[in-house]
């Protein structure tokens, strides 16, 4: 049931996907909306640029979870496919091993079966069953966590949510969970790696996310032409039809507060009224920078020190003088040590000299986005977030990357084939968002980073201060960020439905 609330002017900071899902939710139902971006593009990690005929995406490259983008679309009354040109990919990454040859994954469970009794005996079986219980954890999820406000520990803790997170092993790690089921090396890094995504170890978060392969192999993997940017495009033209103000290149300075409630944001140049503000910048720079007296923040340092961050990434965009052979759209390279690898990040904070990558080369699929018979590669090594390397660091360890796509994935003579190369580490990260450690996603999801646990999309001393993002609830990812902003809107009208709202 809906609070009568009235129409108010509400201020956003920041223009990463939650901000600018959010702006539309309130714009489409009659508020006076603005969004202050510091950047001149909008769409926060979600960024584009382009160079010498190529155009990359320097953020996310997954398109997942479908259901959900046209669920917030209905949303809007607009459908999905009159933005986006979506193309399912078959197969749907490439998976390759330290000693052993590579394995394309398809969204087919019956193929996915016979590939994994091929690798384990019994494992085709077990994966049906795996599957079943990864759907089921899809589906609740969906219905009874994703969409839901917590406003206590009651909200969490109750009979209902208590008895499912027993069916979906809320309290096991996923690495034990998938552990139940199968031994073969192969297949739990294959189960497994859709954690990083998360922003977690698959030997600290919670089963609930086992819900992650019911994503990968069930709905699968989906490629928007153009690139992922088109979605920040799409939400932007929405923005416009429903009368969204954009302020681009003007960074927020502080949240301004009266009696302890927000009366509008100021910038460097200006000041913006607003009877309600969202956040949609990093909570850490939210509540260390912009809101100035400090007996106002939630959290105080050790809350800071102890907090469990997400990975960062050092990156590399390149641009090939040819097309090459040998990979697909989405490619994983899993390094033997599969549990050392995570230590390398989320314990000993150390630079891993062997480790787990991922490359896209979306050219495979959409050659508008690059010069005519010539391929784009975006490298991503996840990378202990608070960890920053001076420029000669950056050079010796991007030239040891190269040098590992060129052994591990057998792109030979990559380096002859360069025609345009930029890297972009931790440091960059914190420059261009200012987020908290050089994260590149912000808060893990460990069990005590999520749902009720996770930060709260209220701010809990200013009244009419909000978050949406990555950050908050329900979590990490494009799809997350879209549910997050429905959050927000039901947490200002006391919408108190568990599951998606049917219509504004």
């Amino acid at each position: 049931m809906q609070k009568n609330t009235k129409k108010q002017s509400i201020v956003i900071i920041g223009s990463g996907i939650g901000g600018l899902a959010t702006a539309n939710l309130f714009a489409k139902k009659g508020h006076k909306v603005t969004i202050i971006e510091k950047n001149k593009n909008l769409g926060g990690k979600i960024n584009t640029f382009s160079e010498k005929g190529f155009t990359f995406d320097m953020g996310p490259s997954w398109y997942l979870m479908p259901d959900v983008f046209e669920h917030y679309y209905q949303l809007l009354d607009e459908k999905v496919d009159t933005h986006f040109d979506l193309v399912k990919l078959t197969p749907s990454y490439r998976a390759f091993f330290e000693k052993e040859s590579f394995i394309d994954i398809t969204p087919d469970i019956k193929k996915t079966s016979i590939l994994f009794e091929n690798l384990e005996s019994g494992a085709g079986e077990k994966f049906k069953k795996y599957i079943k219980q990864s759907s089921f954890q899809y589906k609740t999820a969906y219905d009874h966590f994703l969409f839901k406000n917590y406003n206590s520990i009651f909200d969490f803790f109750n009979w209902s949510v208590a008895t499912k997170g027993l069916k979906m092993n809320l309290f096991l790690p996923v690495e034990k969970f998938v552990s139940k089921f199968f031994r073969n090396h192969k297949i739990h890094k294959i189960l497994e790696y859709t954690l990083v995504f998360l922003g977690s170890s698959p030997y600290n978060a919670p089963a609930l996310y086992a819900l992650m392969s019911h994503v990968d192999f069930v709905q699968g993997v989906f490629y928007p032409k153009g690139g992922l940017y088109k979605v920040v495009e799409s939400l932007t033209e929405l923005a416009v039809k429903n009368g969204v103000t954009v302020i681009r290149e003007e960074e927020a300075e502080e949240i301004l507060v009266c009696k302890n409630k927000v009366v509008g944001v100021r910038t460097h140049n200006a000041t913006y009224d607003g009877d309600i503000v969202i956040s949609n910048a990093d909570i850490w720079h939210t509540e260390q920078k912009l809101i100035k007296n400090k007996n106002l923040r939630m959290y105080s340092q050790k809350y800071w020190d102890t907090i469990t961050m997400a990975p960062s990434g050092f990156i590399l965009y390149i641009g090939l003088k040819k097309k090459v052979d040998g990979i697909l759209h989405h490619n994983l390279y899993f390094r033997e040590d599969w549990k050392t690898g995570f230590e390398d990040i989320f314990k000993t904070k150390t630079p891993p000299m062997n480790p787990c990558f991922y490359v896209c080369c979306p050219t495979k699929t959409d050659m508008d986005i690059a010069p005519p018979n010539k391929d784009s590669l975006f490298v991503l090594v996840p990378f202990p977030d608070g960890v920053f390397m001076n420029e000669e660091q950056k050079e010796s360890y991007k030239e040891h990357i190269l040098d590992m796509l060129e052994q591990k994935m057998n792109l030979n003579s990559l380096r002859d084939s360069i025609e345009y190369i930029r890297s972009y580490d931790p440091q960059n990260f914190v420059d261009d968002y200012n987020v908290f450690q050089g994260s590149a996603l912000g808060f893990a999801h460990t069990l005590l980073q999520s749902a009720y646990f996770r930060t709260k999309n209220k701010h809990s001393k200013i009244k009419n201060l909000y978050f949406v993002g990555g950050g908050t609830t329900p979590g990490i990812g494009m799809p997350m960020c879209l549910i997050s902003a429905e959050l927000v809107y039901k947490r200002v009208y006391s919408i108190k439905n568990d599951s998606p709202l049917k219509s504004l």
